[in-house]
């Protein structure tokens, strides 16, 4: 594939907004452990403390570098292209989770890491050029055909089955609700910010879009569907590993975006059979190797709390949906911990 400029400054720009979002993850939750053992009360179960810590706000302005960073990516290149690169992330989030919070990654789960960044690769190069968008009206039109609208029902649907039912059953036992929720809707916001940073970047052109109101009602979908992900992320974070949130996080949401970019703005409409199929293919390999991060460290958690050796827990995801077994371990193991950490901190305040 032959990249132009754009698209050169597009990839170039979603890097560095990976690297910044996966240092920001570990940032807020190091900020969300802190106001915890001070207040007594998690965020994941309602506790709001976090906005009084100040390394929780620097995790967020530097999440908020990288987000900058990905909306002027997606005004450059395809959101099959720009999502995908994303990947990055993973590698940083779970090596400074290492480091900093002293979280375990099983050597499989390494390979996992490698396996996104591998299939990532596959899939830039595999990624299909865009075609010229002259208007925000052109958007607007795109935005509202049957196929995209069926597919916008579809996700409203599953947010509120996901926020209403699955989140007070068994939010805290799996990690698929809370991102799921994140992830869907990533997916609308993705959509949205590719025509808000098209639109101003018209407008830079010298073509100007702000007199339209879709740019304006594009901008509050955006603001509505961020602050939702920044809500529900909050929540991931502070409920399960960070090694685990991350990818399964970049799997769903890139899954999604990717559906929803190719229905929205018919990306493999000129792609040869080969090219779609290889990209496919690039992206199984990336879905392989998270699915193998999440296992190793279900069988991490379950060796370390029976003392035995590594036995797997891979239950189907219709019974993972439901199912507080597999996650009922790792929050007696943190409730032990957190309660330790929090008498610890306590005492230091008294003295």
């Amino acid at each position: 594939m032959v990249f132009s400029k754009d698209n050169m400054t597009g990839i170039i720009l979603a890097l560095l907004s990976s690297v910044f979002i996966g240092a920001s993850f570990i940032i807020k939750k190091k900020g969300l452990r802190r106001a915890a053992v001070v207040s007594g009360v998690r965020a994941g179960v309602g506790g709001y403390s976090y906005l009084l810590e100040p390394l929780w706000w620097i995790g967020m302005v530097t999440m908020i570098v990288g987000e900058v960073a990905n909306f002027v990516a997606y005004a450059f290149a395809p959101a099959v292209l720009v999502t995908p690169l994303g990947a990055l992330s993973i590698i940083v989030s779970a090596a400074l989770a290492q480091i900093v919070l002293k979280e375990k990654l099983h050597p499989l789960g390494i390979l996992g890491c490698v396996m996104c960044i591998a299939g990532s690769i596959v899939i830039v190069i595999h990624a299909p050029q865009e075609h010229a968008i002259a208007s925000v009206k052109e958007i607007w039109y795109m935005a509202t055909q049957k196929a995209f609208l069926l597919y916008v029902g579809s996700v409203l649907v599953l947010v509120f089955i996901l926020v209403f039912y699955f989140a007070p059953q068994c939010g805290h036992s799996n990690v698929l609700v809370f991102t799921g929720i994140c992830s869907l809707m990533g997916s609308l916001s993705v959509m949205s910010v590719k025509a808000l940073g098209t639109s101003l970047k018209l407008t830079v052109e010298g073509k100007n879009q702000l007199m339209y109101p879709e740019t304006w009602f594009f901008m509050f979908v955006v603001a509505v569907c961020v602050v939702t992900q920044m809500n529900y992320l909050n929540k991931a974070l502070d409920t399960f590993n960070t090694a685990v949130v991350s990818p399964i996080y970049y799997v769903m949401f890139t899954t999604l975006t990717i559906v929803a970019s190719v229905i929205m703005f018919k990306d493999w409409d000129g792609q040869n059979v080969g090219s779609i199929i290889s990209g496919i293919c690039g992206f199984i390999v990336v879905l392989s190797g998270t699915i193998l991060l999440h296992v190793t460290k279900d069988m991490e958690r379950s060796s370390s709390f029976r003392g035995t050796s590594y036995t797997p827990l891979s239950p189907t995801l219709s019974t993972r949906l439901c199912n507080t077994n597999g996650e009922s371990l790792k929050h007696e193991e943190e409730s032990g911990s957190f309660s330790e950490e929090v008498d610890s901190r306590r005492q230091e305040l008294q003295v």
